[in-house]
């Protein structure tokens, strides 16, 4: 009867239905093999009362044939012993119900997951693995570079866990656990390559903003230094300010320079205006009382009197920065202003100082070798004796 319940059932059609029964008893017949049958004949003809009814009211075929059964069954089985104690049939009912409920409490390891914990050990490993390889990297970095080591990373725990892990089933929901691991630390790494990012160019942006404010209010004014300045703080923000936040402050710098450009040529112009007319009455002060040359004073007042009056009264603000002679004078300006070699913004006190103090040598110390003696330092003596015609000497 269990041969021919487990036999194969025809399935011409392609029933997937029967297809699945058909696997059924493929496994049910890996126990078949190791079966023993036993029948039993009808105890009594009143079945609804077998309970009530003793043996002596049963057929004694049928009580016969229950006490071989119970003797097969003896021979075939043997009692459970847990712990050195034998278990009867509710005991081993109790105990079969504990062990149910520790395996679905997990608390009995299974072959799955025994390779859970195996892999678990290695999933840590290639974390680790792949941890050890980000934190080398030097942040800020280009989101690209970033994500192009994430993958180089990612590659290399993933080689080694499929040379280490175990199993294929659990291997694959090991491999899932191990990717969403990388892909949580990828995340954190991205994040703080964008706070050091934003730390970078922000030290970056503020460095130029500073540097352009200082610009703005040198003592000499000076186109080419301004836009040597301008330049470096280009060159050094775009070599240096890398990341994701590099493209936003990219455009705040070019905003922030370029409002800082047209302050400076606004009033560029007009700086250099006011520093021709200071430079004009310095000359004449020199040329009046330091060299007495009157050729210096007079172009110094020539000069003064042009800027003042001439330019003020015939020419705009306009037409005069725009005239070729202005052009001259810039040029002539920036030449000596500020120069690879020389910038007399940073050295214009120093040189003055040196200069004055050169006029004051000169004037005295050589003034005095000239004279040939200290009399000169003093004052001129008055003398009236020609005149009054006395010879009495006056003391000094």
């Amino acid at each position: 009867m269990v041969d021919e319940a487990l036999r194969h059932v025809p399935n011409t059609d392609g029933n997937k239905n029967i297809d699945q029964v058909n696997q059924i008893r493929d496994s049910l017949a890996v126990m078949g093999d190791n079966s023993t049958a036993f029948s039993l004949p009808q105890p009594h003809l009143m079945r609804t009362k077998l309970c009530e009814l003793k043996d002596d009211d049963l057929d004694p075929m049928y009580v016969k044939k229950r006490d071989q059964l119970k003797e097969l069954v003896a021979s075939i089985i043997r009692p459970k012993i847990v712990q050195g104690k034998h278990l009867n049939g509710r005991e081993f009912v109790a105990f079969l119900e504990q062990i149910l409920d520790a395996l679905n409490k997990g608390e009995i390891p299974s072959t799955g997951s025994l390779v859970e914990v195996f892999n678990k050990g290695i999933i840590d490993r290639c974390l680790k693995l792949y941890n050890e390889k980000m934190t080398k990297l030097g942040l800020p970095m280009p989101e690209q570079s970033l994500h192009d080591a994430h993958e180089r990373s990612r590659e290399e725990a993933m080689n080694a866990f499929d040379e280490q892990h175990f199993g294929r089933h659990h291997a694959k929901q090991s491999a899932e656990q191990l990717d969403e691991g990388m892909k949580e630390a990828y995340k954190n790494v991205f994040m703080a390559n964008e706070y050091q990012s934003t730390r970078l160019c922000e030290e970056l942006y503020t460095r130029c903003e500073d540097t352009m404010d200082q610009l703005q209010v040198l003592r000499l004014p000076s186109m080419a230094k301004f836009s040597a300045g301008f330049q470096q703080c280009n060159e050094s923000f775009d070599q240096e300010c890398v990341g994701p936040s590099k493209v936003n402050y990219e455009q705040r710098m070019m905003k922030m320079m370029g409002k800082a450009r047209s302050l400076f040529i606004k009033e560029y112009n007009q700086r250099l205006f006011n520093w021709l007319v200071a430079f004009s009455l310095v000359m004449v002060v020199v040329g009046r009382f330091i060299i007495k040359f009157i050729l210096v004073e007079m172009a110094a007042w020539v000069l003064f009197i042009f800027l003042e009056t001439y330019t003020r009264m015939f020419w705009s603000p306009e037409s005069l920065y725009y005239n070729p002679v202005w052009h001259v004078i810039v040029a002539t300006w920036e030449t000596i202003v500020y120069s690879p070699i020389l910038d007399l913004d940073r050295w214009a006190i120093p040189i003055a100082c040196t200069i004055a103090l050169g006029i004051l040598y000169c004037r005295c110390y050589l003034g005095r070798r000239k004279h040939g003696s200290s009399s000169s330092w003093l004052l001129p003596l008055y003398n009236n004796h020609q005149k009054s015609g006395s010879n009495r000497s006056r003391s000094d």
